[in-house]
């Protein structure tokens, strides 16, 4: 028989009867009708509870089981003695003009691009090279990664289908103003075909002017809106619109990241604010026009160089470059050579970024920061003369070396290199020649920067 729970009103009616049932022995009649009417509410209060029993509790839920986290995979092991060459190219040209050092036959392109196959290079893609030097994922111990500076239309409707055949991915640096500016320029919607095809895409700047002196390298046109950018926001402005802004329009007009900087003419890599500058609008990496092998710990922003592969010197540079990383040796790669940045580390004559008005200065550098440098290996270049007969006095620790001719362009880079320590040291830095003094012939005499 099932028994109904007992409520606390029952509980309360049933002391109650308990005690009004002793009362009708007394022979009170009143009290006697007033224990029947108790009886019967009582009854029919029980009747009412046995055709609606109380609800059963609630079950109490059962708490799901959570999944553990899986556990992410160990980082990769690095090679951090793998390395890596940067080649730079310009425009494909059938007939380049002579002495253009921007240009290259279709033909010597190719033949370089399977010559790096046959020299057991491997062609990376920019982004594996950014997450290597971050150490997400490893690389092959001899590298090399292919870009294509300015936008020049060639890039894309000659050099890319070489490219293709190869099945070698490469990077073109962009500068905004010369992108749909007409002739021989580079288009948004080919641009665009090129993301859409896996081609990377960064930065080179917005007018191509020099960091380091505003308004050098670039056409008259370009100077003037360059001087007129600085009047209007300032020099660190126009700092800001060249390196930050070229970011953002790239972006936004492609949908994608832009990760990578590419120096005009390499200028600015030795200047700390400009390098500052460039970490602080989100670059993974900065990259000059200083030919060398990259290496792991090789700073981001100021160390990392590139072939400049062009001119009728073009096959010796790729040699030069391909026999950086053992060409022909598909062994693994030798310990990276080293360098320090003369601005850094070192006094030179002119001074780095300076702007000159003798047309056959003196070149000057004091070695004395480097170490034991081995006399005999000290060499020096010089942009568009190549090697030239410098000395060096072991005493004083200063190379030097007199410009017979007037320089004839606007700006020149010093590339000097000596073993110290057993290894390969070299060094850079670059300087202006005021264009007045050119065209009038003047060749007065330089400010005293004696090292």
């Amino acid at each position: 028989m099932r028994r109904t729970p007992i409520s606390p009103l029952m509980k309360r009616t049933l002391v109650t009867l308990a005690l009004v049932a002793i009362l009708p022995l007394t022979g009170c009649q009143k009290v006697a009708g007033l224990y029947h009417r108790i009886v019967l509410h009582y009854k029919h209060a029980a009747a009412l509870a046995q055709a609606s029993p109380a609800p059963a509790p609630a079950a109490t839920p059962t708490p799901a089981l959570v999944p553990e986290a899986p556990t992410p995979p160990p980082a990769p092991a690095v090679n951090k003695s793998a390395s890596a060459i940067v080649l730079l190219y310009h425009r494909f040209e059938e007939h380049p003009r002579k002495n253009d050092t921007l240009a290259i036959t279709p033909e010597e392109f190719e033949k370089e691009m399977g010559e790096l196959k046959d020299n057991g290079f491997t062609v990376i893609p920019m982004q594996d090279f950014i997450a290597w030097r971050h150490g997400e994922k490893n690389i092959p111990a001899k590298s090399c990664i292919i870009t294509v500076d300015d936008g020049y239309l060639s890039g894309y409707d000659t050099a890319w289908p070489i490219l293709k055949k190869f099945g070698y991915p490469f990077t073109v640096f962009i500068y905004i103003d010369y992108i749909g500016s007409g002739g021989k320029s580079i288009s948004w919607d080919q641009l665009a075909e090129m993301r859409d095809a896996g081609v990377d895409i960064e930065s080179h700047t917005y007018s191509h002017s020099h960091l380091t002196s505003p308004g050098y390298g670039v056409d008259a046109t370009t100077k003037a809106r360059v001087e007129k950018d600085i009047q209007t926001l300032g020099r660190e402005g126009w700092l800001h619109k060249e390196i930050v802004d070229s970011k953002k329009v790239l972006e936004k007009n492609l949908g994608i990241k832009v990760d990578a900087f590419a120096y005009p003419y390499g200028t600015g890599s030795n200047d700390p604010h400009i390098r500052q500058v460039i970490k602080e609008a989100g670059y993974d990496v900065a990259f000059n026009v200083y030919g060398r092998r990259n290496g792991f710990t090789f700073p981001a922003y100021d160390q990392i160089g590139r072939y400049a592969i062009g001119g009728d010197t073009a096959p010796k540079l790729f040699d030069d470059a391909v026999k950086m990383i053992g060409g022909g040796d598909t062994g693994p790669a030798a310990e990276p050579a080293f360098a320090e940045l003369a601005a850094a580390s070192m006094i030179t004559e002119p001074m780095e970024g300076s702007t000159i008005s003798k047309t056959t200065p003196t070149i000057k550098a004091n070695l004395a920061t480097m170490g034991a440098v081995d006399p005999a290996s000290v060499k020096m270049r010089i942009s568009g003369l190549g090697p030239v007969p410098a000395t060096f006095d072991p005493k004083t620790k200063i190379v030097s070396y007199t410009i017979p001719a007037p320089l004839a362009k606007d700006s020149y880079t010093v590339i000097l290199s000596a073993t110290v320590d057993g290894k390969l040291a070299e060094t850079r830095w670059s300087f202006n020649v005021d264009p007045a003094a050119k065209s009038s012939g003047l060749d007065t005499t330089l400010p005293a920067t004696t090292p």
